[in-house]
């Protein structure tokens, strides 16, 4: 192999695991995945869900994380309610066309969303306008509302009750930091509200 492929692949290794062990030595993001997967399971408990939202791979995380939640993540047991706002074309494209691609996610949250419900907006740059209104829109309603971003929160600080902010700055390493941290909610919330023996 290349010398520069392998230097390049072993800095992008390197790069991610000094992320992850900022990531573990971070009270606040400790702390943050403890509080969210909290919020989660109270939620749940009282028969409420969780929606999820954001562009690109993050609507790819948004996915997975409803996939976790809804299936199984570590062992079988009831399913449980999560629905990304990613993924349904006819209204994706509905509301793009009526109303604007900025109001995409927030229209599912105003059909879908009760309060008490959780909304995990996602989005790398913390500045992403559709998952913003989404947000605006997840507190007018009364719903719990969860951020997962980068070292740069932007405008989703002011949005958010709860705040996940990955240690980078570089959008692959947030990505990698948010579904490692939505695993750990995930497994959380599964032992929680379904303890093994």
């Amino acid at each position: 192999m290349d010398r520069e492929p392998t230097q390049f692949i072993v800095a992008e290794l390197e790069e991610s695991l000094a992320a992850t062990a900022a990531a573990a030595r971070s009270s606040a993001f400790v702390g943050q995945i403890a509080a969210i997967s909290a919020a989660m399971v109270a939620a749940l408990r009282q028969g409420r869900k969780i929606l999820l939202a954001g562009n690109g791979g993050s609507a790819a995380d948004a996915q997975h994380i409803a996939c976790e939640i809804v299936s199984r993540l570590n062992y079988d047991r009831a399913a449980l309610p999560a629905l990304a706002l990613t993924t349904d074309t006819s209204i994706l494209t509905a509301v793009g066309n009526d109303y604007g691609f900025e109001q995409i996610f927030a229209r599912q949250v105003a059909g879908l969303g009760q309060a008490g419900d959780v909304f995990v907006g996602i989005s790398t740059s913390g500045r992403s306008p559709n998952v913003l209104a989404a947000l605006a829109a997840a507190n007018a309603k009364g719903l719990r509302t969860v951020g997962f971003t980068g070292a740069r929160d932007g405008a989703m600080a002011d949005c958010c009750e709860f705040m996940l902010n990955a240690p980078s700055d570089r959008t692959p390493v947030i990505q990698q930091l948010h579904i490692t941290a939505a695993h750990i909610i995930c497994g959380v919330v599964e032992s929680a509200l379904f303890p093994k023996g």
